[in-house]
């Protein structure tokens, strides 16, 4: 009899172990995974209808929880959304949340470690929590000029940052869309809307166009080739360099032409700064091949190619292929083959051209306050790497004042503003004739306070040079004499 009763012991304390360590499993290791669950409908309707913190643009909410009059106690709004639905991404009942709303969810939710004790006088108090307020870089004189320089119709992106703190002052792209038609809580209503949206040409609410779409860099590539020919010693500004019209690749029937349309082939012979300002494929081409491609692979993860990161929005790494035979090398030199960048990081290579060869880590958070006002986060500047010298960068900067003095970004030169930059058209494929227009620059030329770039994809030549140099005159003009 106490045999059995010892057994019985034995497993009721195994009994309570067990469940013991079960809770313990649930309630200390998996409690965030299981929060987060995308199943946990009980959480998702929990935080749903929470008073959501707001984002903020000078101040003023792009973003806000708002009293609402049915099921839930409030309703997310969005304002500006054409202006900053790529930013704020949408928080929505039916399909989650995207953009800053899913990367700083845990501010906005009020669930962050800073916010523990605003926990606690809820729980005690009964009052409703609300979350933290995020306030961004973002200029929003600048994040309308920028959204100005882009047409409707067209896939573009526009990005004017701070060299010297990496601060996004604007971050605009197309097609846009109102992220409220996502925010609604009706269900059938969001799904009517989210199948709308997605039958735009172009149009993705799920992503982020100048920090996740890669197009070819076309010649913008060429600041990197540039970067890497002036840090070998092998090439000076000035030297006289062969241009011929085209190249024969190697181990390859095809050849690698100058652009056609262009005077590179009247050359015969120039100097390296007047083929930079008039962008000349043949002599980059041969100059690959020669530097040999881990070269100029390094130098463009210099400047952050290959690495993704995040500002909080995740920012897809760009690409700049290994193991290159010199025919893929030469055609990757222009920016072509498989190159490809998004608008922030073409962004980020004159950024730190600008900055002296320094490149700064892009910012998009300004600083994160609690309800109460209580600084939670404040975002230092802070060095992402150390792209080349002060010296090389000054030579570069100089060869980009030749491109807006008498080269290929001559509309974009201005009677009131230095600017550097430097163009690039890539061609999308024998049997297309559309382009990527990409345009990035900086200025003042000799104290530059913001960097731009913009990129109009798949789009028509003529079409989109005429909006690259004129557009980023219009912009620097407005933003450095304001």
């Amino acid at each position: 009899m106490n045999q059995a009763i010892r057994n019985t012991w034995v497993v009721i304390v195994a009994m309570f172990m067990v469940l013991i360590l079960a809770i313990s499993i649930i309630q200390v290791v998996a409690a965030e995974a299981l929060k987060n669950n995308d199943f946990n409908s009980r959480q998702l309707y929990q935080e749903f209808g929470s008073a959501r913190g707001p984002i903020l643009v000078d101040g003023k909410p792009i973003a806000e929880s708002v009293e609402s009059h049915d099921d839930f106690n409030y309703q997310r709004v969005y304002h500006d959304t054409e202006l900053y639905s790529g930013l704020t991404g949408f928080y929505s009942l039916t399909y989650g949340a995207t953009g800053l709303e899913d990367k700083l969810n845990r501010y906005l939710a009020g669930s962050s470690d800073g916010q523990f004790i605003d926990r606690i006088v809820e729980l005690f108090s009964g009052t409703p929590m609300e979350g933290a307020q995020v306030e961004l870089t973002v200029d929003p004189q600048m994040q309308e000029l920028a959204y100005s320089a882009l047409p409707d119709g067209v896939q573009a992106s526009a990005i004017i940052s701070d060299p010297k703190t990496g601060d996004i002052l604007a971050m605009a792209s197309k097609p846009s869309y109102d992220t409220n038609l996502l925010a609604t809580h009706d269900g059938a209503e969001a799904a009517e809307n989210m199948e709308e949206l997605q039958s735009v040409p172009g149009l993705s609410p799920y992503v982020n166009r100048p920090t996740a779409s890669l197009p070819a860099p076309g010649s913008t590539f060429k600041l990197i080739d540039t970067v890497a020919m002036l840090e070998s010693g092998e090439y000076q500004p000035d030297q006289t360099l062969e241009v011929p019209d085209s190249i024969e690749l190697p181990n390859s029937s095809a050849r690698l032409p100058n652009f056609r349309g262009g005077i590179c082939g009247d050359f015969g012979e120039t100097t390296f700064t007047e083929i930079f300002a008039q962008s000349c494929n043949t002599p980059f081409a041969t100059a690959a091949m020669e530097l040999g491609q881990d070269r100029i692979r390094t130098t463009a993860e210099n400047f952050g190619f290959n690495e993704s990161f995040d500002i909080p929005l995740t920012v897809a790494g760009s690409q700049f292929q290994e193991d290159l035979d010199d025919a893929a090398l030469a055609q990757s030199a222009i920016g072509q083959r498989d190159v490809k960048a998004t608008a922030l990081q073409m962004n980020m290579v004159a950024a730190a051209i600008a900055n002296d060869g320094t490149l700064m880590k892009p910012q998009l958070i300004d600083s994160i306050r609690g309800s109460d006002l209580t600084l939670l986060e404040e975002t230092q500047p802070e060095i992402f790497k150390r792209s080349t010298t002060p010296e090389v960068a000054d030579q570069v900067t100089e060869m980009m004042r030749e491109v807006v003095d008498h080269g290929t970004a001559y509309q974009a030169a201005s009677n009131s503003v230095d600017i550097a930059a430097k163009t690039g058209t890539a061609q999308l494929g024998a049997d297309n004739d559309d382009v990527n227009s990409w345009i990035t620059g900086f200025a003042p030329a000799d104290d530059p306070q913001v960097a731009v770039t913009l990129v109009y994809q798949n789009i028509d030549y003529d079409t989109g040079h005429s909006l690259t140099s004129t557009n980023l005159k219009k912009i620097m003009e407005a933003v450095v004499t304001q």
